[in-house]
């Protein structure tokens, strides 16, 4: 038998089906991404999930003229191959290729850019009254909610005021009850108690002046189509609740949704995970944070740990297993994760706040206003800082050092390791007279031989980890590995001086005055902006003190890094080893 995947080029050839033949096409559909999936990698729970639905809007709805957003963007791949982009599905997050996510520069079909969460409510509201502006009324606007993202305050904000127009707007709720771990929250045991059929009183979403159906079967797709078409005619806004099953049709994805999210390569046959060499590796910086937290908390009892939705990712879930009742998943809700903190640190608690850096940009206004301002000593552990790879620009913590050091009361510091980092962890719940922020990468760290005995960590004292003469290279963070390989790697290293600063706020001014006073010329490395961080902090220092000594910075450059390998994103951004190895020697021969 003929596939029909094989002739769908766009929503137009899909709706030359017939209703009978869709199921079919689901099946096919599904295949298709887990045999990309499989060996390009990526996120596949939340697009299996969904594949109904996905040929169910673009079954009945006229995009890219409808106007469509996916949030969270990662279940999206479904919608992606069905609009023009299959042929290219495989250079999916590669170097070059498609992104993982929907990008309105790849694709008139990609209204929207949704690489964080619940932000789809408030942008399909815009769209909405934008077109009743231009007195388009025939335009229909939808947006899928899915991925415990409705549980987010600013989606929240957006139905609240999406009840009180009479624009033509449909939420589609997918419930499947999980984000990338768990849904938590009460409204999570609302939705359940909804699918009981034991909710009590009048539905929250009608309360908030909503035309709600459901919950339907979010993988039967006749019952879609045929409410999708009753809905497409009814006015006003109106919330349409799914349930699915994230990971459909993939028995493992299934059944462990939370590995199964982003699983990595796999056996597109047995669903079995591809095994990785079994030879000694460093661990995940996460897992450092994860077993060190659990190791300090068993000691002091003052200690909490917070994370907003990420207990996995972050590994903040070894503490919720080993200590429960002091850990805590407060949903898709960094603002809440933030404040809440404070609320607990003005109490003697010593909270553990930890967010992907990219995350925390969305909780600025509480960092500043209800920690820093009040100088409460919160702890933020800040993951996937720097260049986080196919994830891509969304992804990306490359301005949370920028953004920090310009905050008064809030130290920042960035561990070159997983000793510093478990260091820094056992000085700060010591007890600070503020708050501090501790960035650490995504992946791997440097030593097998981490677990190290706990020394304190003087605040605002860098290292001097090998003297030089001519050129000091002063890096932050982990990526100073790489450079303590690159300067032996050359033929004179005794020319070179290398620095482990450790702290960006406040910086290590007496050993700044010595390196100044050393070197010919100076070199500052980071893995994050160039603008405002590491390396503005040590030319603003320089200006201070009157010091007229070169310094050349070496920063992610004023613009949004694209998806690639990790080394691909380095390249793109010029802090690439290649790159620093030849501008150093380049430096060496003109001091010659």
């Amino acid at each position: 038998m003929e596939r029909l995947l094989k002739h769908i080029e766009s929503p137009e050839d899909l709706k030359r089906l017939t209703l009978d033949e869709l199921p079919k096409l689901a099946q096919e559909l599904r295949e298709f991404i887990i045999d990309i999936v499989s060996t390009k990698e990526g996120h596949l729970g939340a697009s299996l999930g969904v594949v109904e639905l996905t040929i169910a809007l673009h079954y009945v709805f006229n995009a890219p003229y409808d106007k469509l957003i996916w949030d969270v963007g990662h279940q999206a791949y479904g919608h992606k191959i069905l609009t023009g982009r299959k042929e290219i599905f495989d250079t999916n997050r590669q170097l070059g290729g498609i992104s993982g996510f929907p990008k309105r520069s790849e694709s008139e079909y990609d209204d929207f850019g949704t690489g964080h969460s619940s932000t789809a409510i408030s942008a399909i509201l815009g769209m909405s009254m934008a077109s009743k502006l231009k007195n388009d009324f025939n335009r229909q606007h939808i947006a899928v909610v899915g991925d415990a993202s409705i549980a987010s305050g600013m989606a929240f904000e957006g139905l609240n005021h999406l009840g009180v127009t009479d624009v033509n707007t449909l939420i589609v709720l997918n419930d499947n009850a999980i984000g990338i771990d768990p849904s938590v929250g009460a409204l999570k045991k609302y939705l359940t108690n909804v699918k009981a059929g034991t909710a009590k009183d009048e539905n929250i979403f009608e309360c908030l002046n909503l035309n709600y159906t459901g919950p339907i079967d979010g993988h039967d797709l006749k019952a879609l189509v045929a409410e999708l078409e009753r809905l497409k005619h009814v006015d006003g806004p109106k919330l349409l609740h799914i349930i699915t099953t994230k990971g459909k049709g993939l028995k493992q994805a299934e059944e462990d949704q939370v590995v199964y999210h982003a699983p990595g390569k796999f056996d597109k046959t047995t669903g079995e995970r591809l095994k990785k060499s079994g030879q000694a590796q460093p661990p995940k910086y996460q897992d450092v944070f994860g077993h060190t937290i659990v190791e300090l908390a068993q000691k002091n009892e003052k200690i909490v740990g917070i994370t907003p939705a990420m207990p996995s990712g972050s590994s903040l879930k070894f503490m919720m297993e080993e200590i429960p009742e002091r850990a805590f998943d407060v949903g898709i809700a960094e603002q809440h994760a933030v404040t809440l903190a404070a609320g607990m640190a003005t109490q003697g608690l010593i909270p553990f706040c930890n967010i992907y850096s990219t995350f925390l940009q969305r909780a600025y206004d509480q960092v500043i206003h209800d920690v820093a301002l009040q100088k409460l000593p919160v702890i933020f552990c800040l993951d996937r800082a720097g260049l986080v790879g196919q994830d891509g620009p969304t992804h990306h913590g490359v301005f949370d050092m920028a953004f920090l050091r310009c905050i008064p009361n809030l130290t920042v510091f960035a561990p070159m390791n997983e000793m510093e980092l478990r260091n820094i962890m056992y000085t700060a719940q010591l007890g600070l007279d503020g708050p501090i922020a501790i960035r650490y990468p995504r992946g791997r760290g440097a030593n097998i031989d981490w677990k190290n005995d706990f020394e304190p960590i003087e605040i605002g004292t860098g290292r001097c980890l090998k003297k030089g003469f001519k050129i000091a290279i002063l890096t932050v963070g982990d990526i100073g590995n790489g450079i303590s390989e690159l300067i032996a790697g050359f033929s004179a290293p005794e020319a070179l001086g290398h620095y482990d600063m450790r702290f960006v706020k406040p910086l290590d001014r007496n050993l700044l005055r010595s390196i100044f006073n050393s070197y010919e010329h100076i070199i500052t490395v980071e893995d994050g902006t160039k603008m405002g961080g590491f390396g503005s902090a040590v030319l603003e220092f320089g200006n201070e003190e009157g010091l007229t000594k070169p310094v050349k910075i070496f920063g992610v450059p004023d613009q949004f890094i694209d998806h690639g390998e990790p080394s691909e994103t380095h390249k793109m951004a010029g802090i690439d080893f290649d790159t620093i190895h030849s501008y150093i020697q380049s430096t060496l021969t003109q001091c010659d």
